[in-house]
């Protein structure tokens, strides 16, 4: 049994499916924080069968709408003291800046490179996105 020690003062990211741990470590920009970050993969959970966790030692901030776009189940659990002090389940974002980009070639986002890719949510239920500037839909992948 792998034992990883619990936090004094950090942010649990739980309830992640199995094998998107290494995305979100991505999107979050995890590797440019100065801080120890702890990322299980394939735990054992009653609930899912599998998930993955992560777990960050420190004050840090994260943008929450990246976990609710990559799953509206995952679930957050601030730390202060070695107790949860705060636990947030997360949501469809109504916006994504800068979290997925534009295909279309044509998109102002495409040849203006310092403009924000902005996505706005246009069927929750499908978990679709459209480009504000060109109306150019993203999808998730199954």
């Amino acid at each position: 049994m792998l034992n990883i020690d619990s936090l004094q003062t950090g942010i649990v990211i739980d309830h992640i499916p199995a094998g998107e741990s290494m995305r979100i470590y991505e999107l979050l920009h995890l590797e440019q924080m100065d801080c120890c970050v702890a990322v299980i993969k394939n735990a054992r959970s009653t609930k899912y069968g599998r998930k993955d966790i992560i777990k960050i030692e420190g004050n840090v901030k994260i943008d929450l709408d990246v976990l609710g776009f990559v799953d509206p189940n995952i679930t957050v659990d601030f730390i202060e003291n070695g107790k949860i002090i705060e636990k947030k389940t997360m949501t469809l974002p109504q916006y994504l800046r800068n979290v997925i980009k534009c295909k279309n070639p044509r998109c102002i986002t495409t040849i203006e490179e310092e403009i924000d890719q902005v996505f706005q949510l246009c069927d929750p239920k499908a978990r679709r996105y459209r480009c504000i500037y060109c109306e150019q839909e993203y999808s998730p992948r199954p």
